[in-house]
């Protein structure tokens, strides 16, 4: 039970716990001063009821500090994935407070000058709020992506807003695509041993992530705006689209409308970033002619003897032969190496002992937030890229490339359509976090691998020290560490 209740504090931070304690101690506080005070009032006690009077009301000015601000904070972060139409902006709020005041001060004096003040003020709020509301209606966004996208670098989008309404243009419009990074967290597994799947699901909902596309200053009526934008994609990954959203503060600033619209169910991939390679390690293991290959072509390795055929090259006479069969005997040679490449992944990684030191609830709240990345993801984000590059390399170089991910494997294959198949495979693998590398799970994945007949450079990509490796993957790879 103990342990129990251990596993599930775990989905609380510090924080939480801290300021739930001091909530709840506030508020029983706060009621229990109340009922002290009802109770001096009735027992005629003047001097108790006006210290519990005070008290509460200090009490009061503490559920202010400490309590409503979390609550606010959490209410707009629960608001901002709602499908809300609009929402106050910060002048907006000043311009309520002040409208509060100057109607309290005319209803309290019947002065006509605060009466027209207060007219004026609502007629402005009125007016932003229902032009706002029209600017939005009647709005088409559209994007469109390249096939490729790389970390880090910058992608072209083609973002086109199409303005329908007859009579009104639209000003000031921003638009934005929403969706998620995953369908389920990472640590939905570890969340669903402490509590109920449901629960747990519910628990490690991935959040809504807004990218801004563009702003829109001004789009004619029946008209329509296509710019073309640069986004930058820090991180490798995918980003389910789910839908847009337009908003504008026109023409007041007062309020943030807001307009869902539905999108065609994509993902935007982001391939690795690609980065240079030391000549030795692309020069050193891929050698034109090391390899033979089993068939007739223009290599230096004899293949056969064969007789004679009309319109063959007299320059592969072999003369000798000729001579011992009586008959003219032509020489065929084996075709040079295709350059065939393994690339090996290791995904298993050690975490530092700062990593290991984070509870359950602070990694959920890193995804979340999409904070920085940790030493662990750094190194293998490296890894990533390395194989990307090694992948993009050989590729160019027209060579037949493969890639193996914890012993799942592909087939050799050339073309764009295979590099991007294996680039996908790199963009949505993540870390296998063990406590020690273990050598025998090289055997049982790769063993068939190292020990196949030589028809394949092999790139073996790992986080594990090099001492701890078996000395035949150095015989028969090149070992690149992340």
């Amino acid at each position: 039970m103990i342990q129990r209740v251990r596993n599930i504090l775990q989905l609380f931070s510090v924080k939480d716990v801290r300021n739930g304690i001091l909530g709840l101690s506030v508020v029983l506080g706060g009621l229990g001063l109340a009922f002290l005070t009802l109770y001096a009032h009735r027992s005629g006690d003047a001097r108790l009821a006006g210290i519990a009077a005070t008290a509460s009301l200090a009490f009061v000015l503490l559920i202010i500090v400490f309590v409503i601000p979390p609550l606010a904070r959490s209410a707009s972060a629960e608001a901002s994935q709602l499908n809300l139409p609009f929402e106050f902006t910060t002048g907006g709020a000043v311009f309520v407070g002040l409208l509060v005041i100057v109607a309290f001060a005319a209803w309290n004096t019947g002065n006509n000058l605060l009466f027209l003040v207060l007219a004026f003020i609502t007629s402005a709020l009125l007016t932003g709020f229902v032009v706002g509301n029209i600017c939005l209606r009647k709005l088409d966004v559209k994007m469109r992506f390249p096939d490729t996208i790389f970390a880090g670098e910058p992608t072209p989008i083609l973002v086109s807003l199409h303005n329908r309404k007859r009579l009104f243009p639209a000003f000031s419009v921003t638009a934005e695509v929403r969706g998620k990074n995953r369908t389920t967290s990472a640590f939905e597994g570890e969340i669903a041993k402490i509590i109920p799947k449901r629960l747990a699901k519910r628990f490690a909902e991935p959040p809504l992530i807004k990218h801004t596309l563009d702003y829109f200053v001004h789009v004619p009526r029946r008209d329509y705006i296509e710019n073309r934008v640069e986004h930058v994609f820090p991180r490798r990954g995918r980003f389910l689209i789910k839908d847009f959203e337009l908003s504008t503060k026109f023409p007041f600033a007062f309020f943030r409308h807001r307009r869902r619209l539905p999108a065609q169910k994509a993902e935007v991939l982001v391939f690795p970033a690609l980065e240079s390679l030391e000549l030795e390690m692309v020069d050193l293991p891929v050698e034109t002619g090391r390899l033979a290959a089993k068939k007739r072509g223009g290599g230096q390795d004899l293949l056969s003897l064969r007789d004679y055929q009309p319109l063959d090259d007299l320059r592969f006479i072999d003369w000798k032969a000729t001579a011992r069969s009586g008959g003219v005997m032509i020489r065929e040679f084996a075709a040079e190496d295709e350059k065939r490449v393994t690339v090996i992944f290791d995904t298993r990684m050690i975490p530092s002992e700062e990593e290991r030191a984070r509870s359950l609830r602070q990694r959920i709240d890193d995804e979340r937030n999409e904070k920085a990345l940790t030493v662990s993801e750094k190194r293998f984000e490296s890894g990533a890229s390395k194989a990307a590059s090694l992948l993009t390399h050989f590729f160019e170089d027209q060579a037949e490339i493969r890639l193996v991910v914890d012993g799942r494997r592909s087939e050799f294959g050339i073309g764009r359509q295979t590099l991007a198949e294996f680039l996908k495979d790199l963009s949505v693998m993540e870390p296998h976090y063990v406590d020690f590398f273990d050598t025998g799970i090289l055997d049982d994945n790769f063993a068939d691998l190292f020990g196949e007949e030589l028809n394949s450079h092999i790139f073996f990509i790992t986080a594990s020290d090099p001492d701890g490796l078996p000395p035949e993957i150095f015989t028969r790879s090149a070992v690149v560490q992340y």
